[in-house]
C-alpha cells in the first residue's frame, strides 16, 4: 500500500517540494556518466555542469564562483565552517580558544560547537537572546571586547528555523571586523525567503542547502571567502579548493543551482505572497483559538513562518491530531523530531518548559494555498479542544 500525499503540507521549513525547473535540471544529467575529476570527455562534461552551476549560485548570492564550496547539505556546511575555522584560527594562534554564538542556533551549529568544546578544548560562549529570539548585541559586544584576541570565530544564524526571527548579522560582522574575527552564518532557512547578499553581509562563511529552497535533498554549499583559511573535515581527492574532498554529484548540483537561481530571482514576489498568506493563517487561527500566542518577532521574521503556542495543550498531541486529519506541521526543528522535549529556542527566549512544549510551527512554501489555510482553520478549534481534554485527563489521573 503506497503512502498518500498529505492533503495539507505546512512543514516547508523542514523540506519543501522541488521546483519543476530544478527537477528538470537534475534529471537532465542523471543518465550521463562522468566524474567531474576525470580528464576524458564525460568527465569534462560533468565538470562543465558543476562549474556552470557554481557560477549560477555565485551570481544569485553575490559572491565569486570560487567561494562556492559544494557539500552534502546544511549540516555538513555548518560543521565545515565551525570546525574548519576554529582549527585554522587556533593553529595559527593557540590563544584563540573562544567561540561566540547564540543559544537559539540550529543543532547543526550547537552540537558542532559542543564537540569542539568536548574534544578540542574550545571555550564556547552562547550569547543570550531577547523574548523574540534576537541576539543581544550588547552582550555580544561585551563578550568580544572583553578579550577580542582570544576569539577564534563568531557564528550567528541569519534567520531562526523555529520561530522565524531574523538576526542582525550585518551588525555582527561590523563588530567582528573591527577586531579581525571571522563570522559564520547559518542561512539555511533564509535563502529564497530573504534577500541574501554574501558580499553585503560581510560574513566569511555562509551555509545553505538545496531542500529548503526547492532543490534536491543531499546537496548544499558553504560560501567561504577566498582569503579565509578553513581546515578540511574530509581528506581525499582535494576537490573544492581542498576544503571538501569527495566526488561531486553533478546532477544534484545542477538541480540545486537551478533552485537557488529561481528562488532568489522570485524572492520578493514570494515574500509578498507567502507573507500575506502567513498573516492570514495567524489571524484566522487566533480567531478560532483566541488565547493562541504568536511566538517570535511579529514583523522581522521569515515570511513563511508562523509559530504559535496553544495554552493547555501538548504540542506533540496537537501535531498527531492534525496529522490524523491530513494536516502536517511541526513542533520545531525536524532534525530533533521524534524526541519529546521542550524547544531549546523557546527556553532561550525565556519561556517556561510548559510554554515551550505547547507550541507548533506552521511553515508555508511555494506550493501553499489559501485552501491549506482553510483546512487548518477548520481543524484547529476541535483539535485544540480535544488536546486540552487529553491534557486535563492526564493531569487528574
Amino acid at each position: 500500500m503506497s503512502d498518500q500525499r498529505p492533503s495539507v503540507y505546512l512543514d516547508h521549513a523542514a523540506t519543501t517540494p522541488m521546483l519543476p525547473d530544478a527537477v528538470a535540471a537534475m534529471t537532465a544529467h542523471l543518465a550521463h556518466p562522468g566524474n567531474a575529476s576525470s580528464l576524458h570527455a564525460s568527465g569534462r562534461q560533468a565538470r562543465r555542469v558543476v562549474e556552470e552551476s557554481r557560477e549560477q549560485i555565485a551570481q544569485a548570492l553575490n559572491c565569486r564562483p570560487g567561494e562556492v564550496v559544494f557539500t552534502s547539505g546544511g549540516t555538513e556546511a555548518d560543521n565545515l565552517a565551525l570546525k574548519g575555522l576554529w582549527w585554522s584560527r587556533h593553529d595559527a594562534d593557540p590563544t584563540r580558544t573562544r567561540v561566540l554564538s547564540t543559544a537559539v542556533e540550529h543543532h547543526a551549529v550547537l552540537d558542532a560547537l559542543g564537540w569542539l568544546a568536548d574534544h578540542e578544548g574550545a571555550q564556547v560562549e552562547l550569547v543570550p537572546v531577547d523574548r523574540q529570539a534576537r541576539v543581544d548585541m550588547e552582550a555580544l559586544r561585551e563578550a568580544v571586547e572583553r578579550d577580542p584576541a582570544s576569539v577564534a570565530l563568531i557564528s550567528v544564524m541569519l534567520a531562526n528555523n523555529e520561530v522565524g526571527t531574523v538576526q542582525p548579522v550585518a551588525e555582527v560582522t561590523e563588530l567582528a571586523s573591527a577586531h579581525g574575527i571571522p563570522v559564520h552564518t547559518d542561512a539555511v532557512q533564509a535563502v529564497g525567503q530573504l534577500p541574501v547578499d554574501f558580499a553585503a553581509l560581510g560574513v566569511d562563511a555562509l551555509a545553505l542547502t538545496g531542500h529548503k529552497l526547492g532543490g534536491p535533498l543531499g546537496v548544499g554549499a558553504l560560501l567561504v571567502g577566498r582569503e579565509v583559511a578553513v581546515t578540511p573535515l574530509l581528506h581525499g581527492g582535494g576537490q573544492e579548493r581542498d576544503i571538501r574532498s569527495g566526488t561531486l554529484d553533478a546532477p544534484a548540483i545542477a538541480g540545486f543551482a537551478a533552485a537557488v537561481e529561481l528562488s532568489v530571482k522570485h524572492q520578493a514576489d514570494y515574500a509578498t505572497r507567502i507573507g500575506a498568506l502567513r498573516d492570514e493563517l495567524v489571524e484566522r487561527v487566533r480567531a478560532a483559538v483566541p488565547d493562541a500566542i504568536y511566538n517570535g518577532d511579529p514583523v522581522d521574521r521569515l515570511p513563511g513562518n508562523a509559530h504559535l503556542k496553544f495554552p493547555g495543550c501538548e504540542g506533540d498531541s496537537l501535531l498527531m491530531l492534525l496529522d490524523a486529519r491530513g494536516i502536517e506541521c511541526s513542533t520545531g526543528s525536524a532534525c530533533s523530531a521524534g524526541v519529546p522535549q521542550a524547544s531549546h529556542v523557546l527556553l532561550a527566549m525565556g519561556c517556561s518548559e510548559e510554554f515551550a512544549r505547547s507550541s507548533l510551527r506552521f511553515s508555508l512554501g511555494h506550493t501553499s494555498t489559501t485552501a491549506d489555510v482553510d483546512a487548518l482553520v477548520e481543524a484547529i478549534g476541535p483539535v485544540v479542544e480535544r488536546a486540552r481534554g487529553t491534557s486535563t485527563r492526564k493531569a487528574t489521573a
